[in-house]
């Protein structure tokens, strides 16, 4: 029997069945594997793309809906079954029929669904709603005296679970072979979906991560929540309460800038991990959909752990002495043609953080970089390039 790991901040976090589930917890597995109804939404197939309304957890006494692009690609069959992704948009986007069909056209099944009672539109922000709608989002922090069951955070983890037990569902989907990625608030999502159904094989999430009442573009808010609210929101809402519980491998990709999920509270969040966490952290890279949905390292993570191809890079050891450091990696079968030391001499906000670049030298035929950290250095981390363009970082440490 398949799991799925519920928590609260109120009890012990357990691995459970379906059957033993308590009735106290945010979400049952009974309400999350169950393969949801699915109700006619042919009208708005767009490129290719279908689309369908997909039944989901109750709000106001009745059950919701969520909206749904969703592609497989041809010649997916019983007989030859093909992988498949969980897509979760962001803050202001909606489910993304672009996005659906880079991923079908590279040979995967993907379904990717609006996370606000929304139906989707073009571009950002102003989807319209729909009568089956729950709460709307992201992160409805005022919400937070609403009963736990009436929260968007509720809603919109239980709208990515059951969108991976409708596409596990699907003629032609191999339900052994899926991941998730998302960006922004969907990588948020993506942490706490991912922490909670270990059916996923791995997860994805870009920029987003937890600790958002240490370091985050919401500090704000929970400034004016007050003390008592803001904590009754991070124990129930926040990622970290969820990322130990997590058993899949996690690919994390963010720059060093990022304005909305700052480095301090990544790094705390993938320490929670009990696997091996995979980084890629680009410098200055941009928060945005398109940014977020493009980099290929989360193709080749997938093709890894759904298709068996090469593995991306694995970082070994960094070892500091003084301003010397000494970094050992695996190159799991792919060729790396550069590293590069990235550090900073600034020690204020992360997003303002000026990053500077210089070649490391690296030594292959030992698996092995080294460099010399300038003196004026706060923080560094490493950067791998293999010959195919990808990157794959090392932790970053405060000098």
């Amino acid at each position: 029997m398949k799991k799925i790991i519920c928590a609260t901040a109120l009890i012990f976090a357990v691995v459970l069945t379906l059957s033993a589930v308590p009735k106290d917890v945010p979400w049952s597995g009974e309400q999350l594997e169950g393969v949801p109804a699915v109700f006619d939404g042919s009208g708005y197939s767009t490129n290719g793309v279908k689309a369908l309304f997909y039944e989901s957890l109750p709000s106001q006494g009745r059950a919701t809906r969520v909206f749904a692009y969703y592609g497989i690609p041809g010649g997916a069959s019983k007989e030859h079954k093909v992988p498949a992704m969980v897509l979760v948009h962001g803050g202001g986007g909606s489910a993304f029929h672009e996005w659906v069909k880079l991923w079908v056209d590279r040979g995967y099944a993907a379904i990717s669904m609006d996370t606000c009672g929304a139906i989707s539109g073009n571009g950002y922000n102003n989807h319209p709603r729909h009568a089956f709608g729950g709460p709307a989002g992201w992160g409805d922090f005022n919400g937070v005296d609403k009963p736990v069951n009436e929260q968007w955070s509720y809603h919109a983890v239980a709208a990515v679970v059951r969108a991976h037990s409708l596409l596990r569902s699907m003629e032609g989907v191999d339900p052994d072979r899926i991941g998730v990625t998302g960006v922004s608030w969907g990588g948020y999502l993506t942490c706490i979906a991912a922490s909670i159904d270990s059916r996923f094989k791995f997860a994805a999430p870009v920029y987003g991560c937890g600790f958002l009442g240490d370091n985050s573009t919401w500090l704000g808010n929970f400034k004016a929540m007050g003390e008592e609210k803001s904590r009754q929101w991070l124990g129930l809402w926040d990622p970290s309460v969820y990322l130990p519980l997590a058993r899949v491998p996690f690919l994390w990709v963010t720059g060093t800038n990022d304005f909305a999920y700052p480095m301090d509270s990544l790094q705390k969040s993938y320490k929670l991990l009990r696997l091996p966490v995979t980084l890629c952290i680009r410098p200055r890279m941009k928060h945005g959909q398109g940014e977020g949905a493009a980099p290929l390292e989360i193709y080749a993570f997938a093709e890894h752990f759904l298709n068996g191809k090469a593995a991306l890079p694995e970082i070994k050891s960094v070892e500091r002495k003084n301003f010397s450091v000494d970094l050992k990696y695996d190159a799991h079968q792919r060729k790396i043609q550069s590293a590069v030391l990235n550090y900073t001499c600034d020690k204020g906000g992360w997003k303002e953080r000026l990053w500077r670049e210089l070649p490391a030298v690296l030594i292959p035929e030992q698996n092995r970089v080294m460099m010399e950290i300038p003196e004026c250095a706060s923080t560094y981390y490493i950067n791998l390039f293999t010959d195919d363009g990808l990157v794959v970082s090392s932790e970053h440490e405060e000098i």
